[in-house]
């Protein structure tokens, strides 16, 4: 009898069956982890009741997640309004998916050389769940008083970076933005002292519209005294605003004139890497 060659072939391995079956994980962290996509989902800090209903939980369940999961860093409970929101080591982790990204391996490059020509401390900033975050921070010749760092919120109207993603980010994920700071100030954020939740529409981005045509923003003096910085938009090959890239200084050192030396390397360098972006895509 001769056998076909069907009949001789292998059938699958120990090892691929296994990987056909759905591979068993553990139920405690996937549950914990709908408290983590409520978080996400929300982008603004949430009461425990409001929490467990997103999760689909008790409430005396969800705060037993809660408790590990601020013990391990994910989230962080506001002590005065009892809200919880990301902790530092989301913050990292997110962090390092950022420097994953096309668009910030580009960038970061091209801001640390802009930092040590121009002299002056250079940010990256893209959009975060509760503002503008700082991701990359290249600190120049000048020394500065401030607390800057990567992991800073700006505030979205008492700074430049903030306005520039006011006039050029997209207008949903700005207005998310604006309702998260309001709800949720946090005095580690320069500028961030909303009282009250804004009415984000088109009069709100109006007051945006000289910086549209600009293309560029200043702040002098502000948010923290005897600190100035400029900041301009980077795009992608599609023209949709991307990060922000701003030069800080001290007010008696940086020039922020609209034609001057620190706007135009400024603007240079956000042109390249788009250009950079186009490029690579």
């Amino acid at each position: 009898m001769v056998k076909s060659a069907a009949d001789e072939s292998p059938g699958p391995t120990t090892a691929e069956a296994s990987v056909e079956k759905k591979q068993r994980g553990i139920q405690s962290v996937e549950v914990g982890g709908r408290l983590l996509e409520a978080l996400a989902r929300h982008r603004v800090p949430l009461g425990l009741t409001e929490l467990a209903g997103e999760a689909q939980l008790p409430s005396a369940q969800a705060h037993t997640y809660l408790v590990s999961l601020t013990r391990l860093g994910l989230v962080k409970r506001d002590a005065l309004t009892g809200n919880y929101e990301p902790g530092p080591l989301s913050l990292r982790l997110g962090l390092m998916h950022i420097e994953q990204q096309p668009v910030y391996r580009i960038a970061a490059p091209y801001a640390a050389a802009l930092a040590e020509r121009i002299g002056f401390s250079v940010a990256i900033c893209v959009a975060g769940a509760q503002g503008p975050t700082i991701v990359r921070y290249e600190r120049g010749g000048f020394p500065l008083h401030v607390n800057l760092h990567i992991g800073t919120v700006m505030s979205l109207e008492a700074t430049s970076t903030g306005r520039i993603f006011c006039a050029f980010y997209a207008r949903e994920q700005v207005g998310q933005m604006a309702r998260s700071q309001a709800l949720a100030p946090d005095a580690s954020s320069p500028g961030n002292n909303s009282a009250r939740t804004p009415v984000v529409d088109a009069q709100w981005f109006r007051r945006f519209d000289a910086i549209r045509t600009r293309g560029i923003e200043r702040g002098i003096d502000a948010p923290s005294p005897g600190i100035s910085s400029l900041s301009v938009p980077v795009f992608d090959a599609q023209q949709r605003m991307q990060l922000a890239l701003t030069a800080i200084g001290s007010s008696g050192s940086i020039d922020v004139g609209w034609d001057g030396d620190v706007a135009r390397q400024l603007i240079e360098t956000a042109r390249k890497i788009t250009e950079a972006l186009v490029t690579s895509n």
